[in-house]
């Protein structure tokens, strides 16, 4: 205990954190009398001066007698990896929690703690972003096991992270919810884990629920996957129900990792953050050999040398260890003075080694784009250092610097969707304290030329002029999705008339059980990224589930639309769209623009056209000063002069003036 104090009153006594020291002792208690031999925890937060939580980790089991952990007693076959995929909302987390308590990993037991979800922006809105990683001590039939949990995101914006995370593991829990049944990210995560060739528990949850109906739901998985119904658990994640079954299943049917814990360092970089302390921290699947502090290893990608600082494991905060060795997965710090440097997929060695690269994962596609410019221009070095180190933790986000006439320097950011576009600027903000502008996002475009030349264009800036549009395209092409939707027959007609208003083209219809749909459409991608989700959410009371998967290029009648101010074109609203969609598109802004834009002292005219042809206007009216006050008798003639004089001037002021967009007026116009 006298360590424990010592390094809290080292830490109060510190001037780097001086303002305050709290301690969360597990099991509520609040004196050291009440602590026993049992594994417990206590957690130290302090909070420095520029307002950062620093975090330091202490615990009476064995990692504070010895320091670091001994895992040389788990050989790979005492090892276990597996993850959880479910669709949003069925439990994930809330599994994740009693697992970690079943193992003692975690002592508190007082309802839904979200462990594993430690970002703010995953705790707020209720939603698993990044796959976490996890490991548990666990002791069956007398053995002793590792058991390493990868909690995964159940949104289509995040199918990049399930991905990565399954390609760690040799098995996974499929959870499904027991009221709502079989959800279209339940069969998009299914197939993911089935074409990696790993084991696969069938697990509902929610059992104990009013509305729960199991026996129908294990029909679903049957008929749907094929799998063994025997196999099924059900369990309530939240009471706890059936949770000891849990583990016991993933250790007898998931097969242990295979490699030579002698055998040449070969590991895979599946992970990395950036933590403010240490520096780059890399998470990684050991598949051959060992690693140990002290270490030189070699990235077979780029050929860069490192040292090892630190390994250890994640229990459930950062614990360290004497060595990792094949078959376990965790961290790793070594010295990049780049945070760039840590390439997604690639396979570490030690130096002087000549080993075979591990199949790294498919590089992924960006569909959705949008502008990112700080509010301030004044901030933008600082905005470039948040988006290189947010960009380290989800590698799936492309970024090219990009210049706006009205915005000044920024970046074109690439996404998977309008949630993963919308939590990486809510974790910016939160996160990083940035301010910043987001313009309209838009899908990648092909242009199709007569010389044979195929030009894919991300922004509408790159979009060719009408000149061009006559003599030297051949063919616009736009992005399709073949989109799965499961919902309540009863739906049917709002559901048909929604894909229809998108230009969508039915595919395949199909009953999964007695009242419920599968239906496959294949839409525009730009119909996608706009409001598809929250009308189909509202066309259905909340009902229907969504997935999508890109297909093809298809042939289509794209315009841009130019929004102008007075003659001259706004380049940060430009947008490229479908010909049908132009004429009420072009409307809308420009009833926005007239409604952010404050009166000048001169008229200012909002137009949207396409090409010469104008398709909205909109006229914000001068302001005036009265002229006439003084003219208190006279001749009519004497107030007409002035009148005209002042008119005169405000058509030279219209014809000099500029009409200034507000970075504010932006800010109000562009956001949702």
């Amino acid at each position: 205990m006298s360590l424990l104090w010592n390094s809290i009153n080292t830490l109060r006594n510190s001037p780097r954190f001086g303002l305050e020291a709290r301690v969360f002792w597990s099991r509520n208690s609040n004196s050291l009398s009440t602590y026993t031999s049992q594994r417990t925890q206590a957690i130290l937060r302090v909070k420095n001066n520029t307002g950062r939580i620093g975090r330091a980790h202490f615990s009476n089991s064995r990692s504070l007698k010895d320091k670091e952990l001994d895992l040389t007693n788990y050989p790979p076959e005492n090892i276990r990896n597996f993850s959880i995929i479910a669709h949003i909302d069925h439990g994930k987390s809330t599994l994740a929690d009693r697992l970690l308590e079943t193992t003692g990993t975690i002592t508190t037991k007082s309802g839904n703690k979200q462990v594993l979800d430690k970002l703010k922006v995953e705790r707020e809105r209720g939603i698993t972003v990044k796959a976490q990683t996890v490991s548990m001590f666990y002791k069956h039939k007398g053995k002793e096991y590792l058991v390493n949990l990868i909690d995964t995101p159940g949104h289509v914006d995040f199918s990049y992270e399930v991905s990565r995370s399954l390609a760690a593991c040799q098995g996974a829990i499929l959870l499904v919810d027991a009221c709502q049944g079989i959800q279209a990210q339940t069969v998009a995560n299914f197939f993911l884990a089935f074409g990696q060739d790993l084991s696969i528990i069938p697990v509902i949850n929610k059992v104990d629920l009013p509305t729960a109906d199991p026996d129908k739901v294990e029909s679903q998985i049957a008929n749907t996957f094929e799998l063994d119904t025997n196999d099924i658990i059900k369990i309530s994640a939240k009471s706890g129900l059936n949770i000891d079954q849990v583990l016991p299943a993933v250790i007898e049917k998931i097969q242990s990792p295979v490699g030579d814990m002698n055998g040449p360092l070969r590991a895979l970089l599946f992970d990395s953050w950036y933590d403010a302390y240490v520096g780059v921290i890399c998470l990684m699947a050991i598949k051959e050999g060992r690693v140990q502090k002290g270490d030189k290893v070699l990235s077979v990608h780029s050929g860069n040398k490192y040292d090892v600082m630190e390994v250890g494991i994640i229990h459930p905060e950062r614990t360290p260890t004497k060595a990792l060795h094949a078959g376990q997965v965790g961290y790793i710090v070594i010295n990049m003075k780049v945070a760039t440097e840590a390439h997604i997929g690639d396979t570490f060695c030690h130096q002087k080694q000549s080993v075979e690269p591990l199949p790294g994962f498919v590089p992924v596609k960006s569909m959705v784009f949008a502008g990112v410019y700080p509010v301030d221009t004044n901030d933008f070095t600082k905005l470039e250092e948040s988006i290189t180190k947010l960009t380290l933790n989800d590698s799936s986000v492309t970024t090219q610097r990009e210049t706006s006439v009205a915005l000044g320097q920024g970046w074109r950011l690439g996404f998977l969707g309008t949630l993963h576009l919308d939590v990486f600027r809510q974790r910016l903000e939160e996160e990083y304290a940035a301010n910043v502008i987001v313009t309209q996002p838009t899908v990648p475009y092909r242009v199709e030329y007569t010389n044979g030349e195929i030009k894919d264009i991300r922004t509408p800036a790159e979009f060719p002029e009408p000149e061009d549009m006559a003599h030297k395209v051949i063919a616009l092409r736009e992005p399709m999705v073949m989109a799965t939707m499961i919902f309540p027959d009863e739906y049917m007609g709002p559901m048909m008339e929604l894909c229809g208003a998108h230009r969508g083209e039915q595919q395949e219809y199909s009953y999964i059980d007695d009242t419920r749909v599968l239906m496959k459409y294949t839409l525009p991608m730009s119909e996608v990224v706009t409001d598809f989700f929250d009308q189909l959410k509202s066309r259905t009371s909340g009902y229907a589930s969504f997935d999508y998967e890109e297909t093809e290029y298809q042939e289509s009648d794209l315009v841009k639309l130019n929004v102008l101010l007075n003659g001259s074109p706004v380049d940060a609203l430009a947008m490229v769209l479908h010909r049908s969609k132009a004429e009420l598109v072009g409307r809308e802004w420009a009833k926005k623009l007239k409604s952010v834009i404050e009166r000048q002292l001169f008229e200012v005219v909002i137009q949207t056209a396409i090409g010469k042809k104008i398709i909205a206007r909109e006229s914000i009216s001068a302001m005036r000063k009265n002229v006439t006050a003084k003219c208190y008798g006279g001749d009519v003639s004497r107030k007409m002069k002035l009148l005209n004089k002042q008119k005169e001037g405000k058509k030279r002021m219209k014809m000099i003036g500029n009409v200034e967009l507000p970075q504010d007026a932006f800010y109000t116009l562009l956001k949702k």
